[in-house]
């Protein structure tokens, strides 16, 4: 490691701005930037900016592009041709990142497509397929905090790589002795000799247009009625989410002035996620003031969207991710089946983390749910493999504030979400319900269902083996009841069951239905705790959660983590 740290120091053209911070490290912190690489987890790769190569920098950039460039030059001369869309979103150094991959592809002769400004990432899933890419690069790190940036990867069916597709490039990038001294062409030579395109507003038109023919009851007068308040949290959400609102009609749309504009700094909030609840903090006192209906925000990349909604007290409701994707589920299978468009072979595709709820309001439609992996690059696959004559795809979506209702996107979709949250809110308005009333009446078919997260940090190289040492004392010492409910099944997804890849996965299901899952996140230094309770009542479920948590905590001694 210290040899690592002595060639990154030494070494004459490095970046002067890595070069100081290089030099103002202490050991520990050497340690953790240079004890390994960057590794690719759930979603791509993520890690805090900075020099070394456990962060991410220029050089973890060109490494990991030429890796990719090196696996698409062995496919052949058309795989080239076929070229690489890059797009990037508001963070530090994503634009510089972008260009430093485009200059890298370029250098190998290989036909790059960068899109001129920052896009969300389902633009760029949607690119890849636009265009007959081979694949896609987004720079993002997606919901995390300002601190770190990405790079994710997408196969040419608009998709996050699986792991066996990452394999090979995994191969060329660990043949590559030094990362420093890889070659790259400036970005104007690689517009100069026509290896590097920019991209124009044609591919933004189309996908605008897929988007808006996902909906269900068009432009109505409804949709003018409905009052909402748009946060993108200083990401790249604003303009795609305000066009497609614009064209049906939501003309009573306000965005948040304070988080309109990008900011790399994300400087009106803790942490740009919209699973918490401060980032909402300013859009909730924005529409008390405005007296809006509805609250939506994305995360910087728009990939995920989060919501509040005015219940019938006058008051805001908050939905968690669960909830969301039950309420857009139910409104999707009863808008297609009054309309006649329900097709005999729907399927809706979750992941194993998810709430049960969804399953339930599919099967009373007739529609068949299957589980994936956590990661939307595994709802993707699933997609794909239906094809033409497989079944229709109806909507996917994961507990973790993601959902796709049309395939011509293969990942996450926050703009598409917020046209659907919409037009659901003003159809229900139009009716006298609001969206609390509405899941209640879900709850009260189908059972009420509780769900809960709980994640502990676990920073640098000891933290990786704490977290590695849970997970080999929960699938050792298997639990025979969680706080009072006695346990069905471990269900160790290590093993590679249910017809799905292994994954560090454990869940535990319970005799009434309740459940809890176990896994280390694959983008940040953490191990979560899925919690999901199901009882005939709310308060019920909420008793079964309360007593899951406090044994959880008592048993595997979390309580001094956050």
């Amino acid at each position: 490691m210290n040899s690592i740290y002595q060639r990154w120091l030494q070494f004459q053209q490095l970046d002067p701005g890595l070069k100081k911070e290089l030099r103002s490290l202490t050991t520990v912190e050497i340690e953790d930037a240079f004890y390994r690489r960057l590794e690719f987890g759930t979603a791509g790769m993520r890690g805090l900016l900075g020099p070394g190569t456990n962060r991410m920098n220029r050089y973890t950039v060109r490494r990991t592009t030429t890796g990719l460039a090196r696996n698409l030059a062995s496919l052949g001369e058309q795989i080239r041709e076929k070229g690489v869309v890059i797009a990037y979103d508001s963070r530090r150094f994503s634009r510089e990142f972008a260009e430093e991959a485009a200059g890298v592809l370029a250098h190998h002769q290989i036909r790059t497509y960068l899109f001129p400004e920052l896009r969300p990432t389902p633009i760029l899933s949607f690119a890849v397929r636009y265009l007959k890419a081979s694949a896609g690069i987004m720079i993002t790190a997606s919901h995390n905090p300002a601190e770190y940036n990405g790079y994710k990867l997408y196969g040419e069916d608009g998709a996050q790589l699986p792991p066996h597709k990452v394999e090979a490039i995994l191969r060329e990038m660990e043949a590559i002795q030094d990362e420093l001294t890889l070659a790259t062409l400036p970005l104007h030579e690689g517009i100069e000799t026509g290896w590097i395109q920019i991209i124009g507003d044609e591919v933004d038109q189309a996908y605008t247009q897929c988007v808006l023919s996902l909906s269900l009851q068009g432009k109505t007068e409804a949709n003018s009625e409905l009052k909402i308040v748009f946060t993108p949290l200083h990401g790249t959400g604003n303009l795609p989410v305000r066009r497609v609102l614009g064209e049906l009609g939501f003309t009573s749309l306000h965005t948040v002035p304070e988080q309109e504009a990008p900011d790399p700094g994300f400087s009106t909030v803790s942490s740009p996620n919209p699973e918490e609840h401060q980032a909402f903090s300013l859009a909730l006192e924005q529409a008390r003031k405005q007296d809006a209906d509805l609250v939506i925000g994305t995360d910087p990349d728009a990939d995920r969207l989060g919501l509040y909604a005015k219940n019938a007290e006058g008051e805001f409701t908050t939905f968690n991710g669960n909830q969301i994707g039950a309420l857009l589920l139910h409104y999707v299978l009863e808008q297609r089946k009054a309309k006649g468009i329900l097709p005999e072979k729907g399927r809706v595709l979750k992941s194993i983390v998810t709430s049960d709820l969804g399953r339930a309001i599919a099967t009373s439609y007739g529609v068949e749910t299957e589980d994936t992996l956590t990661g939307f690059k595994y709802i993707a696959e699933r997609i794909e493999a239906f094809g033409q004559e497989g079944p229709s795809f109806l909507f996917g979506y994961e507990e973790s504030y993601g959902y796709l209702l049309g395939g011509f996107v293969r990942d996450k979709d926050a703009v598409q979400a917020a046209m659907m949250c919409c037009e659901m809110a003003a159809f229900y308005k139009r009716q006298g319900q609001t969206l609390d009333r509405v899941l209640e009446e879900l709850f009260s078919i189908h059972g009420a269902y509780e769900e809960s997260l709980l994640s502990f940090t676990f920073q640098g190289k000891e933290g990786l083996s704490r977290m590695m040492a849970i997970m080999d004392d929960l699938r050792h010492r298997p639990f025979d009841e969680i706080g009072g409910l006695a346990v069905r099944e471990l269900k160790d997804y290590s093993q590679g069951i249910d017809g799905l890849p292994a994954a560090n996965v454990l869940k535990y299901r319970c005799k009434d239905g309740s459940w809890i899952a176990v896994r280390p996140s694959g983008t940040e230094p953490k191990i979560k705790f899925y919690f999901s309770t199901v009882a005939d009542n709310r308060k019920a479920a909420q008793d079964k959660m309360d007593r899951m948590k406090n044994f959880l905590h008592i048993r595997m001694n979390l309580s001094h983590l956050r």
